[in-house]
């Protein structure tokens, strides 16, 4: 195939090239109704590129296979045997993967520290989670992906599981021994769905972690918009073998997806993947090199430390490190990760990706250089100097987070029950004991501590307030400041039609 072309990208210059007079919309008509006030920030290219997918870029019946070609020489270049676009992230592309695999009340094994799109996508489909533990660091807090032994024990326990999901890498740069979970899932016949939204760059460098379809998965989802050089919402989901038919899948996606699709979406996803063909190697290497520059140099700020291999890889912890995601410990110094985030964004216009009780998450592309990495590590070095002097932070309220095996709580019922059922909000001290009925999630990463039909326990709750008062997001929450919770009400029996899985409380 000729990876120097990017058919989206030429179906545009084409399209304004041709002088196309567009009677459809979008309604702007090639900028021409936009505010100017708009135009002046945006610019015009932002409108320009603003097209019909079907009727402008491709015509109405899409026989210049417009996007069907730029989705195969995306499959091309990471070796998968079909590629899918998607202008709705990767929270589509992994429900669209998961209804492939499962219907509702069939069972799918997945990994607590899923996304809240996986749960999500519980919701929407009624499937029933088997939940597989992932791998918990007690001393650094810290979970790493499920290991292949804990989805063996689930499938024994469970052997009609129709597929098993994953999520590799973290989003601190751990990645799971995804060979040998193919490998449990396979000898039974079921498939393997890896969300790999941490991973779009993977395939593109050898001293990077295997990535997904190397290691035998049947779907891999990556969001070109993390890792890569797309726009926001820029997803591909990838297809190989047998367990999973492609039009099955395609139907799935087109079921959740918009009919609208953003073809400035497309461009960026279709000239993200001409640029790693031809030059991800070199641009990968270098921004290797610099991250390792970096972990260096930010090591030696005194009160920090880096995370590193030995710290996130080995028994019980990631089969390999992706070392662009630079996972800062910042337990030395008297300042919460919140707290730090919230003072480089305020005092030197640094953001950083993650934030937590004792982290904070800082995430190396292609894209940096030495002028970035330089002013990271400036501020960073100003942080830890004026959080140790004591007089920039004012003190902040300790996180209550315990041992991992207190924080699991009882599934009562299907998370769509759950949802979907009669509810109330309740205040939060009277939460305790009641059945959730919403996504209470830290955000970012997105992983959510209590999801519908969880039975909340005082211990979580402790964790979630006391996060909350330390400066913890949860903005899926139906009260943010968790004055409420909202539960299922009491005595309900908000069974799903054909199945007696109800979420009464005793």
């Amino acid at each position: 195939m000729d990876h120097t072309s990017a058919p989206v990208l030429e179906a545009l210059e084409h399209y304004r090239g041709a002088g196309h007079l567009p009677f459809t919309p979008p309604g702007h008509k090639q900028a021409r109704g936009a505010d100017p006030r708009v135009r002046e920030v945006l610019g015009d290219a932002v409108f320009l590129g603003d097209v019909l997918a079907s009727g402008g870029l491709d015509d109405r019946r899409d026989r210049g296979e417009v996007l069907r070609s730029a989705e195969r020489l995306m499959a091309d270049a990471v070796h998968a045997e079909h590629t899918f676009f998607s202008t709705c992230g990767s929270s589509l592309s992994v429900k669209a993967a998961m209804l492939a695999v499962a219907g509702p009340h069939e069972k799918l094994l997945v990994g607590r520290d899923a996304h809240k799109s996986v749960i999500s996508g519980l919701v929407l489909s009624g499937i029933r989670p088997v939940w597989v533990e992932p791998q918990w660091d007690d001393e650094r807090q810290l979970a790493h992906a499920p290991a292949p032994e804990a989805y063996e024990r689930a499938f024994a326990a469970h052997p009609e599981a129709r597929g098993a999901l994953v999520t590799s890498p973290t989003p601190y740069g751990s990645c799971a021994d995804l060979a040998a979970v193919a490998e449990v899932c396979h000898r039974r016949g079921r498939p393997l769905l890896v969300d790999e939204a941490w991973g779009a760059h993977l395939p593109f460098h050898p001293d990077l972690p295997t990535w997904a379809m190397d290691a035998g998965a049947d779907v891999c989802v990556t969001s070109i918009h993390k890792m890569g050089s797309g726009l926001e919402q820029g997803s591909v989901f990838h297809l190989q073998g047998p367990y999973i038919d492609p039009v099955l899948l395609s139907s799935r996606a087109d079921l959740l997806g918009t009919t609208s699709p953003s073809v400035l979406i497309y461009a960026g996803l279709d000239g993200w993947r001409r640029q790693m063909v031809q030059h991800g190697h070199q641009l990968l290497g270098h921004a290797l090199e610099l991250a390792g520059r970096t972990r260096a140099a930010l090591e030696g700020v005194p009160g920090v430390h880096v995370d590193g291999a030995g710290d996130l890889t080995g028994p019980g912890r990631g089969a390999a490190l992706d070392p662009l995601p630079v996972v800062l410990d910042l337990s030395g110094l008297p300042v919460t990760g919140y707290q730090a985030a919230d003072w480089l964004r305020a005092t030197h216009r640094v953001d950083v990706h993650i934030s937590d009780h004792r982290r904070i998450n800082v995430q190396l592309t292609h894209a940096d250089d030495e002028d970035s990495s330089r002013r990271l590590v400036d501020a960073v070095r100003d942080l830890a100097e004026r959080a140790d002097s004591g007089e920039e932070f004012a003190s902040s309220p300790t996180v209550r987070l315990p041992a991992a095996s207190r924080l699991r709580m009882e599934q009562e019922c299907l998370p769509r029950d759950a949802y979907f059922g009669r509810v109330e909000d309740v205040p939060a001290d009277e939460a305790v004991g009641r059945v959730v009925a919403e996504m209470i999630t830290p955000y970012p990463p997105g992983i959510p501590t209590a999801l519908p039909g969880e039975r909340l326990t005082h211990t979580v709750l402790r964790y979630l307030r006391t996060g909350v008062e330390a400066g913890m997001n949860l903005p899926d929450a139906a009260a943010p400041d968790l004055s409420t919770v909202r539960v299922v009400v009491e005595g309900a029996d908000e069974a799903a039609e054909g199945g007696p899985e109800g979420c009464a409380a005793p």
